[in-house]
């Protein structure tokens, strides 16, 4: 997680929410990094979780991620989540809750859904304030 959040510091600069994200292999290798580009690349499905597990699939040459562990800085959207399942990563950690758009959890549990297909391990609160704490200096700026 303290990866993730030296990568979250990074969004600072682009005008980006700072939210980081990475994807570590079965044998805990990163093979993936992401931050927020949404605003740098004026590309609304940017999020650090997409970023990452783009980066990902791209250095794999595989659109599964099956015994990878995504380890994100903020609990995943609604679009982060479904990505989250259809990449068929194993394992999910993320620090701080999103009570407005959580969907892993505050607002929804896509991934733990019962009918949902694709089965996450979820590990939630993780470095919780230290990653939320990034969030509110970010938008206590705006």
């Amino acid at each position: 997680m303290h990866e993730a959040i030296a990568i979250a510091r990074g969004a600072f600069a682009s005008g980006d929410v700072p939210v980081g994200a990475l994807v570590i292999n079965k044998d805990g290798v990163i093979i993936g990094k992401g931050s927020n580009e949404r605003e740098a690349n004026s590309d609304p499905t940017a999020h650090a979780e997409i970023v990452a597990i783009r980066s990902a699939a791209t250095r794999l040459q595989n659109s599964r991620l099956d015994g990878c562990t995504l380890v994100v800085t903020l609990e995943p959207c609604a679009m982060c989540a479904g990505a989250i399942a259809q990449s068929r990563i194993s394992h999910l950690i993320f620090g701080a809750w999103d009570e407005k758009a959580g969907a892993v959890g505050s607002v929804w549990d896509v991934l733990r859904d019962p009918r949902s297909i694709f089965k996450v391990e979820v590990t939630s609160g993780v470095l919780e304030n230290e990653c939320a704490a990034l969030l509110k200096e970010f938008f206590s700026d705006k």
